[in-house]
């Protein structure tokens, strides 16, 4: 049986090796909401938002990194529309794959269908990681929460982006970071 760490090694080797590499300058769109999700990215190197546009403002919903996956799931998954846009926030290189490569590689054999459903079931996870971030009342708390899970976000990330996935001002969150 394939360990979940395995599994997730072995799908950044086979995205490396089918996966079409993409250069984002920063600010530049990788889907726009209304789109149809058709790849899954891995980050190698840059930072990454999928974002939701409101009447009241742009907020990000998610944020990655280099050695991390990002895509819109609901979108990729049902191959509906995407709600969601995904932007580059400074310079990023990606490597892509569609939905058919893809699944091509997870269903060569059981244990790589496994993984995938623990990959899946981590994304899934992470989900409703996010939806109790909403819900903690305290924004120090709710720092501390994405913090113990991403240590690496202050180093990766621009304030304002951070700020908009906290849901509060830059400000806010400066005050925060200091006291």
């Amino acid at each position: 049986m394939i360990e979940k760490q395995d599994f997730n090694q072995k799908l950044v080797v086979a995205i490396a090796a089918i996966g079409e590499q993409k250069t984002y300058g920063k600010g530049e769109t990788i889907l726009n909401a209304g789109e149809t999700e058709q790849h899954v990215y891995f980050i190698e190197s840059g930072a990454v938002r999928l974002s939701l546009l409101s009447d009241k403002d742009d907020q990000t919903i998610r944020l990655g990194y280099k050695g991390q996956m990002i895509v819109s799931l609901s979108s990729y998954l049902n191959q509906t529309p995407s709600e969601f846009s995904l932007e580059s926030i400074r310079k990023t290189v990606l490597k892509r794959v569609t939905k058919a490569q893809l699944e091509q590689f997870i269903y060569q054999d059981a244990d790589s269908a496994k993984g995938y459903i623990g990959l899946l079931e981590d994304m899934l996870t992470e989900l409703m990681e996010r939806e109790v971030d909403l819900l903690t009342a305290s924004p120090v708390e709710r720092m501390n929460r994405v913090l113990k899970r991403s240590p690496g976000l202050f180093r990766e990330i621009p304030l304002k982006y951070i700020a908009s996935y906290f849901r509060m001002t830059p400000e806010t969150l400066s005050r925060i970071r200091n006291s």
